[in-house]
């Protein structure tokens, strides 16, 4: 099996992506402030950005992240994550 390299445009969007999740959940933190159970529905999206954040700072995982399963199955959480902290 070869091993496949992280380039840093596809690490740059894994952080961006990360980055919305945190923003995303810390709005909805703010203006959802009153509504019963509006930290947990937060810490639904601001964790896994958190973790992805940090993740993406290890250079051990950058292969791992470079595989195409493994994007196109983040991008999927992700998309999810960010309806439904829209809708939500």
């Amino acid at each position: 099996m070869t091993k496949a390299t992280l380039s840093k445009y596809a690490l740059n969007n894994y952080r961006m992506a990360s980055y919305l999740l945190l923003a995303i959940g810390l709005i909805n933190l703010r203006y959802q402030t009153g509504k019963a159970g509006v930290l947990d529905n937060s810490l639904m999206v601001i964790i896994p950005g958190t973790a992805m954040l940090l993740v993406s700072f290890v250079k051990g995982v950058h292969s791992f992240l470079a595989r195409r399963e493994v994007m196109v199955s983040l991008l999927v959480i992700g998309v999810v994550l960010v309806a439904w902290a829209i809708t939500n």
